[in-house]
């Protein structure tokens, strides 16, 4: 009896349990991934920023690999730096769409970060972090004025650089902003070529500009250190000494004294008035000038750029083309006292022709040179006073040279293979300047994104329509980040939102300079006067 009480007992709590839902553990979440995601129909991924997005109706797609119930999105696990976002399917079951609640601001970062918990009824097993950059605001910053107007307030401006910002005790270049005592050789020798440009553009007074330039070449003359009558790349303004430029170039700089002295003699032509002033700025001129002992620089048959009374030939580094020196042979040709022989610029500059390119690129022949051309640079620092125009040897015609070069130049940027933001057909140039945390000489095979000004603007002799446009583009639509105190900045990068704060001598001298040779050739018909320089040219076996 007690078995069969027992066995109907446990029947009953069997029928009871049957009858009653215990709590089950739910099945696991399906495991979910992001298979694309999508800003305005432009493909994300975690590795790029996606740049150029427009401010209006931006909307993110990310489409997952499985279902997903938006009934369960957790607003707190996909979180928008922009702030908060509308939620919506975007298409079918998979996609999820996202649309900024706030208005977003141009040129401006922002973050979408997905993270790998549960959420939307799947569980997301990783986490996803996309960044898109917003449009610039390419709308005018300052008001519209003639073109004839833009070039001589851009000169007027950068000028200033050069006179405004002067060292006090040797009026020479200061090598950029905030360099305190550091001038500069080369870039002193591009602003004295901007002096000209100031009188004539009525910036300052003829009296005014031969009284600096006076004292600039007494300081030169006196003062300054000399290393075989050439100058060192930086000078202590005050004092004359040589700086060090790095490691072992702590003494004659033949280049930048050939940037110098091109100036010197440009400047030497146009103060040509029988006063007191003037007459002694040509006798020192010419001092300095006879002074450069080119010759003594030549060994192993070419002219080498450094010397050092501590490190001797140390630096080893040949003078050789094609580069941005050419104004260093052609100096040293016409040296009255001095002289290189013409066998010494066929071998040690134009290697017996090495030099010479002759291919296409974006089918525009190049005469000389590396691939691309290199930097723009190479184009603008010996042809500020050596005119291009009818120049020509066995190796090349120059204008067509320096057309060709800036014509790639800006090719390649409007092709931009790279996809860096912002080039265009207005906004090209790429040569040495500062960049992001560097300094580097850019061009098309070494283009990491960053603009310079000078490029484009120092090549509007050769490219008129071509710089015009980018010195539009710069001032108008860049210019409330660009355009400063003394003209263009040195250089800005899109693709990173970097505007530079710098001025620096080398790029700011050839915008003043070249904007004047393009408005009336005055640089270029003063250098071409000397009858040295003639006299070089012809040793040369060049046609001007």
């Amino acid at each position: 009896m007690k078995n069969i009480l027992h066995y109907l007992l446990l029947f009953f709590f069997l029928g009871i349990m049957s009858c009653t839902k215990f709590p089950q553990q739910e099945d696991a979440l399906k495991k979910a991934a992001i298979f694309s995601a999508y800003v305005n129909g432009v493909q994300m991924t975690t590795a790029k920023a996606v740049d150029g997005v427009s401010v209006e109706g931006v909307v993110f797609d990310l489409e997952f690999s499985t279902e997903i119930d938006i009934d369960k999105f957790d607003p707190s696990l996909i979180v928008f730096s922009g702030g908060p976002l509308e939620v919506s399917l975007g298409g079918n079951e998979k996609t999820l769409r996202l649309e900024p609640v706030n208005a977003l601001k141009p040129f401006t970062s922002y973050t979408l970060n997905v993270l790998a918990l549960e959420q939307l009824g799947v569980s997301v097993v990783e986490p996803y972090r996309y960044t898109i950059v917003t449009a610039l605001d390419t709308s005018d910053k300052f008001e519209r004025i003639s073109d004839e107007e833009l070039l001589t307030l851009i000169q007027e401006k950068t000028f200033r650089y050069f006179w405004d910002y002067a060292h006090p005790v040797s009026g020479l270049s200061r090598e950029r902003l905030n360099s305190g005592e550091t001038v500069t050789s080369g870039g002193s020798g591009f602003g004295i070529m901007a002096i000209p440009v100031g009188i004539e553009r009525g910036f300052i007074t003829r009296e005014e500009g031969a009284d600096r330039l006076l004292a600039i070449v007494t300081f030169l003359d006196e003062k300054a250190e000399r290393f075989h009558g050439a100058y060192s790349h930086w000078l202590d303004g005050t004092t004359g000494k040589a700086i060090q430029f790095g490691g072992k170039d702590d003494g004659a700089d033949l280049v930048e004294t050939g940037f110098l002295i091109e100036g010197l003699l440009t400047v030497q032509q146009y103060f040509n008035l029988e006063n007191p002033t003037e007459s002694a700025i040509r006798q020192k001129i010419t001092k300095i000038w006879e002074e450069v002992e080119w010759d003594w620089f030549f060994r192993n048959d070419a002219l080498y750029w450094h010397w050092s009374p501590v490190h001797d030939w140390a630096m080893n580094m040949k003078i050789s083309g094609w580069n941005e020196a050419l104004i260093t042979y052609v100096l040293a040709a016409s040296s009255p006292t001095h002289p290189i022989s013409r066998e010494v610029y066929e071998q040690g500059w134009a290697r017996n022709g090495g030099m010479v390119n002759g291919k296409k690129y974006y089918d525009i022949t190049l005469p000389l040179g590396s691939a691309y051309g290199g930097p723009m640079f190479f184009a603008h620092y010996s042809f500020l006073g050596l005119d291009p125009r009818n120049l020509k040897d066995q190796y090349a015609d120059y204008w067509e040279q320096n057309v060709a070069h800036a014509r790639i130049n800006h090719a390649y940027c409007v092709a931009n293979p790279k996809k860096f933001y912002g080039y265009s057909d207005e906004c090209w140039g790429l040569t040495a300047s500062d960049i992001p945390n560097s300094y580097t000489a850019s061009s098309p095979t070494n283009d990491n994104g960053t603009i310079a000004p000078t490029a484009a603007v120092a090549s509007i002799p050769y490219v008129p329509e071509e710089s015009l446009k980018a010195m539009r583009f710069f001032y108008y639509a860049l210019g409330d980040k660009l355009f400063g105190e003394y003209g263009f900045k040195d250089a800005f990068n899109l693709s990173k939102r970097w505007f530079a704060s710098s001025y620096i001598a080398i790029d700011q001298g050839p915008i003043v300079v070249m904007i004047e040779n393009y408005r009336t050739g005055l640089l270029w018909e003063n250098f071409m006067k000397n009858e040295d320089v003639q006299k070089g040219l012809t040793k040369l076996g060049c046609t001007y």
